[in-house]
């Protein structure tokens, strides 16, 4: 530097200086001359003075500092001159200068002078050149790296504008550029502004440019020109590791930086629209779940919350997966860790989410992660809970079907569940083989070991004396027979094998039929589940089985069912038997020449009475049982159908033929009859009913119009017989569960010591682990509530026969009532093939069964350490078969002919109320009317069910959704809905089931619609749909509900429906606080100057029954609505404290309405009060309290007046503790501790209130004496020996006078307080 300066002062002080300058710019003409001048260079000391050319080079570098460059870029070698300058005579024009040569000069050179700037600029010049380069910026694009590299080495007090200006170019800017931006807006964030720039980072950033060199990749495939190819790949290339680069940036700024990870959390969340929320979104969570342990829970929480509001669909992920799987591998633990617990949600669409994660794994990632996913899924299957089971099978499953080649790989841990089958049901036995065996029979030679086990497996379970393993045996054969004889594609690598290979396929088929069949002949429950499940397997494979390799099989059964159950019709049949044989429901009566009858009686009373004598007998004849007449049936008519091509031709004489049974008169003939005779009767009764089921799930999609009306009949034959059977089994009489799917019948009154271990331990390995429930369901309790006459039979479902969904096709037919036609029309309604109400009530109490069980409602949640019970799938098994979206599908398309059936039911009742006032027949009157009104709960139940399904909620049943609330507004306008908006259609359909509620015949019907209506408001509810609904459920508490005998409704169930309707009420009411008071203050005083079993005239629902309901109701509520009512401020208004002053007088109010002695249910309202009482006190020592703090000076009176309101509620409330103590009420005791705490609580809070405001002085606290609810002193030794000096503590005034209840207290100042023991 000193050298510089002697240097620069002797040159300007030589007389030569002049001749040196020209002669230096002579030089320099030279390019190489110029070159050697501009490189940099050191002195060099020689042996006492400078090397001539040193001393040139020094001469024009005096002011030059070294770089690392060494290039002949000379624009460049001109830029670094000027860098770390030690004075510069005038900065400003330097600065000006160069910034004009970036105007005019080509890119390269354009970029080596910005990124010099930070080394040539002084410190006051950075911000303006800090502007003057964001400028730059939204110019192009092409300097947008250079920029930004300068602008990140400077000085900025700007760095909002310059962060604004790198956010504008984010959006238009170059994939290979992008890193480099985000990375500088993420280095120059702020922590107070974090989340807004991360929120409009995140709306700026789109992923899918990225996403278009893929999808011309995968379009390049076809394509043969290689040059093409390799361009498209290399584009591929780049763009993926532009991407990787991009999450690289954001990943070190979440590591590093703090307020990064958590705006880009709080930016996610603060998202609310579903059309808001892209793959980054899904990625980032991934990406700081993985890279920050402190988050995670709070991601988990963000990411679960937007899968149940809908804002990550499945499909969102998948394009993630798809598209950027390799950034998305690097969070593989955190996808399998996520995936895990979501599993184990109760929610299902979070259920959903974490089993599409697991599918989207193991396609997109390596062999490693596709180990880790499938040895998760065996981890589920084997020890989880059984959703989680149902789930992860399903998943495997899925993979199986998708990936087979990729699963064969991990074959050996699938196979390891077959350790754990004992806690399998057998809907899941099913789905396990069904994986095992397309694993063992998709490719030859890997699979040969699966198939080795799989036979040693299933021989063991065959040959073994536990009937379930015997039933797992038989579904693991069926799944393997399947797979055996599967039709081969042409191109299938199997159909080219050696004939030697595919005879060896033929011989294994051989060897398990008759594995199968030698282990079955005996035992005809066994027998009739083979049937069964072959059935299953040739209607799930339609089409897709190889029959000629079943032509053996298929000519046994053909023989053997007509000689096996079929005879021909004679008028006598010989034989003895315990009732005499009747030929009964013949709908082929004009054909009388080769007639056929079901021989079913005769098949009874062989299988029931030579039971001990057949199984004592080793026989090595085939057993014939009625117990395999239905299954053997149903796969006798599937096997035919999958021959000829769906037509039944073959076999339709057995849709008309008739029954071998007895004369069904049994009205007042059944207290004769033994209990042999009546266990016989009714499981001849039993058979026969399953046998019609078989028969109408046959021929039910029928064209042809006689055919159709025959089925019809059947229908009608089940009712009667459903008739019979249940007056049979009413009584004395119940059920006993045993193996097979017909009831053992045992008496109330036997002694049950008196069964046989035997039959104890059969119900205990019950085949389908059939234990009939207990406790009511809905549809339970909705037939009750109706007098549906097949409530009697609801504990008996699981062993009928299940009818299939195509049946309900039969719905399309008409209604027919007795009311409209006489005695002779009812022929000729069957000519025009119509329904009956009985015959409808019996199709809608099934479907709902079938929706209650598969379509799960948005409410539904799993309960954690749920009891065990028994197989929820009994009764279901070919239901379960589907899945729910195509059962939701099937209903969808009956919901015109479900619209119309319901219209009949309005019609019906709007018929019945006009025409009140006619003499009709009494007792045929009441007994249509329980059955339409049967029909009208079964038609709310089955929309409601269809509507409340949750997985209308996923992105990829939205279509279905918009379909079938199509079908509803367009009752209202027809033709004109194909184009309205999703809102619209939800509006026209909400009105349309509006329309419905002047014709409810009953509370129930008024319950289900209700909520029907608010489960297709909920998507989403507006406004006026709430206002709509609290009208509604006010409409139907204020009206009179009268049964046909003209008894008021009442009962558990009424209760239940009543507790419901109110809450809607409140909740959707626009002021509850007035709504509670109205009820409180108007309907309860009405009730109180009624009649013993009156009601209040203004609500008719309210009676001495139901007041407890609306007594916890109106409490619950209105505790709920104070927690609703914000925290006070020092800024809030007096609205608050008014809303406030109107909660407490209408506590008060009902308080003071259990101090009478009126109810009937008084201690039940006792406890209601103790519990929601003291969660009042609660919120108002939360939220009302610091409002009072800063009201106290501006309204005075109304707090105190407030206050006061309060008081004499709290000592209605230590009455009450002292009344639990009195009638040692252990129910009510157990309130009490935490009672007490909250009431002393507000003694000291009100306390605080008065010091804040500088009013200590105010504030007493005297001794309240232990009083019951009648206000009588409760005496106690201890009270009896204070005498009256207690009542003149007692007497304390003040604005807040308060007690503490239930401690002994004196005092001790003003204001002051001390416990005395």
């Amino acid at each position: 530097m000193a050298f510089q300066k002697k240097l620069c002062l002797a040159l300007e002080k030589h007389p030569t200086y002049p001749q040196f300058i020209s002669g230096l710019e002579s030089h320099i003409k030279d390019r190489n001359q110029f070159k050697n001048c501009l490189l940099p260079c050191t002195p060099v000391r020689t042996e006492g003075a400078f090397e001539s050319a040193g001393l040139t080079k020094l001469c024009i570098l005096f002011c030059c500092f070294s770089v690392g460059t060494f290039g002949t870029n000379f624009p460049r070698l001109i830029v670094n001159q000027f860098k770390w300058l030690d004075r510069l005579l005038d900065s400003q024009d330097l600065v000006r200068k160069l910034m004009q040569m970036v105007s005019v000069s080509p890119v390269p050179i354009q970029h080596d002078i910005i990124t010099s700037l930070p080394e040539i600029l002084e410190d006051s010049q950075q911000s303006e050149v800090a502007r003057e380069l964001s400028c730059l910026l939204k110019q192009g694009r092409r300097l947008t790296v250079p920029v930004l590299d300068a602008l990140s080495r400077l000085d900025l007090d700007a760095e909002l504008v310059v962060r604004q200006s790198a956010m504008t170019i984010v959006p238009s800017v170059k994939l290979e550029d992008l890193p480099v931006v985000v990375k500088f807006i993420l280095q120059n964030v702020k922590a107070a502004d974090a989340v807004e720039v991360i929120s409009d980072l995140r709306k700026s950033l789109d992923l899918s440019s990225c996403v278009l060199p893929l999808q011309i990749h995968s379009s390049q495939k076809k394509i043969k020109s290689q040059v093409q190819a390799s361009s498209s790949l290399s584009q591929v290339t780049t763009s993926q590791n532009c991407v990787k680069l991009l999450f690289d940036v954001i990943k070190l700024a979440v590591r590093f930086q703090k307020d990064v990870s958590e705006a880009w959390i709080k930016a996610i969340e603060n998202s609310t629209s579903v059309s808001d929320h892209k793959v980054l979104d899904l990625i980032v969570l991934l990406l700081i779940h993985s890279t920050n342990t402190r988050n995670r829970k709070q991601t988990e929480k963000v990411l679960r919350s937007k899968i149940r509001l809908g804002c990550m669909p499945e499909q969102l992920m998948q394009n993630a997966f798809q598209n950027h799987s390799t950034v998305i591998k690097d969070f593989f633990p955190s996808i399998l860790a996520l995936a895990q617990t979501f599993l184990h949600s109760a929610h299902p669409a979070v259920v959903s989410f974490g089993s599409c994660m697991y599918k989207q794994a193991f396609a997109a990632f390596d062999s490693y992660c596709q180990q880790e996913v499938v040895a998760a899924l065996v981890t589920h299957v084997c020890s989880g809970t059984e959703t989680e089971l149902d789930i992860s099978l399903d998943v495997l499953t899925d993979l199986v079907v998708q990936h087979t080649s990729l699963l064969m790989r991990y074959a050996t841990f699938v196979k390891t569940i077959l350790d754990s089958t004992q806690k399998l049901n057998p809907c899941q036995i099913r789905k396990l083989f069904y994986i095992l065996s397309t694993l063992a029979f998709s490719q030859k030679q890997e699979g040969s070991y699966i198939q080795d086990d799989m036979h040693m497996v299933i021989r063991k379970w065959l040959s073994s004396t536990v009937s379930n393993h015997k039933q797992m045996g038989i579904i693991g054969a069926v799944s393997m027979i399947g797979s055996v004889a599967l039709k081969r594609n042409e191109g299938d690598a199997v159909s080219l094998e050696r004939p030697e290979l595919n005879s060896e396929r033929d011989g294994q088929l051989s060897t398990l039929l008759d594995l199968v069949g030698f282990c079955c002949e005996q035992t005809p429950e066994v027998l009739a589940l083979y049937y069964d499940e072959f059935a299953s397997l040739i209607e799930k494979q339609k089409g897709n089985l190889d029959l000629k390799l079943l032509d053996e099989f298929g000519k046994s059964l053909v023989e053997d069912f007509p000689s096996d159950f079929v005879v021909d019709l004679s008028p006598t049949v010989h034989g003895s038997f315990l009732f005499p044989v009747k030929s009964l429901y013949n709908l082929d009566e004009d054909q009388s020449q080769e007639a056929i009858a079901i021989n079913l009686l005769p098949l009874v009373s062989q299988s029931e009475l030579g039971r001990v004598a057949a199984e004592a007998s080793n026989q090595s004849k085939r057993a014939v049982s009625p117990l395999c007449l239905s299954p053997c049936f149903r796969l006798l008519r599937l096997y035919t159908a999958e021959q000829n091509s769906g037509s039944l031709e073959e076999i339709d004489a057995l849709l008309g033929c008739p029954l071998y049974l007895t004369d069904l008169e049994v009205e007042g003939k059944l207290d004769s009859l033994s209990k042999q005779e009546r266990e016989f009767l009714c499981s001849l009764l039993f058979y026969a009913l399953n046998w019609f089921r078989e028969i109408v799930n046959a021929f039910c999609q029928q064209e042809d119009a006689e055919m159709k009306g025959k089925v019809l009949i059947r229908l009608q034959n089940i009712t009667e017989l459903q008739n019979v059977l249940g007056k049979c089994l009413a009584g004395e009489y119940e059920i006993f569960v045993h193996s097979g799917p017909v009831p053992a019948v045992k008496k109330k009154k036997a002694d049950s010591s008196k069964t046989g271990s035997a039959d104890r331990s059969q119900a205990e390995d019950s085949s389908e682990g059939i234990q009939p429930d207990s406790e009511l369901s809905e549809l339970d309790k909705v037939g009750v509530e109706a007098g549906n006459p097949l409530a009697q039979l609801q504990s008996y479902r699981p062993y009928f026969r299940e009818l299939d969904l195509e049946v309900f096709t039969v719905l399309h037919c008409g209604l027919l009532t007795k009311s409209v036609l006489d005695t002779e029309m009812h022929t000729e309604a069957r000519e025009v093939v119509q329904l009956g109400p009985a015959e409808l009530c019996f199709l809608l109490d099934d479907l709902c069964w079938k929706l209650e069980h598969v379509l799960p409602s948005g409410s539904t949640r799993r309960v954690p350490f749920a009891k065990e019970r028994g197989n929820k799938d009994v009764g279901f098994s070919h239901l379960c078969q589907r899945s729910p979206k195509e059962v939701a599908m099937c209903v969808v398309d009956l919901l015109k002919p479900l619209c119309k059936h319901m219209e009949n039911m309005h019609n019906y009742f709007q018929a019945a109320v006009q025409n009140q006032g006619a003499e009709d027949e009494p007792g045929l009157n009441i007994q249509e009317h329980q059955l339409m009104s049967s029909c009208y709960q079964l038609l709310l139940l089955t929309f409601r069910s269809l509507f409340a399904w949750n997985g209308f909620s996923q992105h990829g049943n939205s279509d279905l959704l918009r379909s079938a609330l199509q079908v509803l507004a367009d009752r209202l306008k027809p033709g004109e809905t194909e184009f309205l908006l999703l809102e619209e259609l939800i509006s026209e359909s909400f009105q349309y089931l509006l329309n419905f509620q002047q014709s409810v015949p009953s509370f129930h019907c008024a319950h289900i619609l209700t909520q029907l209506l608010i489960a297709i408001a909920e998507k989403p509810m507006s406004g006026w749909k709430k206002e709509k609904m609290a009208s509604l459920a006010k409409q139907f508490l204020c009206q009179s509900w009268v049964k046909p005998s003209g008894d008021q409704e009442k009962g558990s169930q009424f209760n239940s429906a009543l507790h419901t309707l109110l809450c809607v009420y409140l909740e959707h009411t626009d002021n509850i606080l007035k709504a509670i008071e109205e009820i409180s203050s108007v309907g309860v005083p009405e009730l109180m100057n009624s009649a013993k079993d009156g009601c209040s005239s203004t609500y008719p629902t309210l009676t001495r029954q139901t007041f407890p309901v609306f007594f916890r109701v109106m409490m619950a509520q209105l505790e709920s609505s104070v927690k609703s009512i914000p925290a006070g401020k020092p800024s809030d208004s007096s609205e608050k404290l008014l809303r406030w002053n109107i909660a407490v007088r209408n506590f008060h109010i009902l308080i003071n309405l259990v101090k009478v002695r009126f109810w009937l249910f008084f201690c039940l309202c006792l406890h209601i009060l103790s519990k929601y009482g003291r969660l009042f006190v609660e919120a108002f020592l939360k939220l009302a309290m610091p409002l009072l703090d800063h009201s106290f000076k501006k309204h005075t009176d109304d707090v105190q007046s407030l206050l006061k309101t309060l008081q004499m509620s709290t000592r209605q409330l230590h009455h009450m503790c002292g009344h639990s103590k009195i009638h040692q009420d252990i129910g009510l005791t157990n309130h009490v501790p935490l009672l007490k705490k909250s009431l002393e609580q507000f003694v000291y809070r009100v306390k605080a209130m008065l010091a804040f405001n500088h009013c200590q002085e105010a504030f007493w606290v005297g001794i309240l004496k232990n009083r019951d609810l009648q206000g009588e002193e409760i005496l106690t030794q201890a009270s009896e020996e204070r005498g009256s000096d207690e009542d003149s503590e007692n007497s304390a005034e003040g604005p807040a006078e308060e007690v503490l209840k239930g401690l002994r207290l004196s005092q001790a100042g003003a204001g002051g307080v001390q416990r005395r023991g």
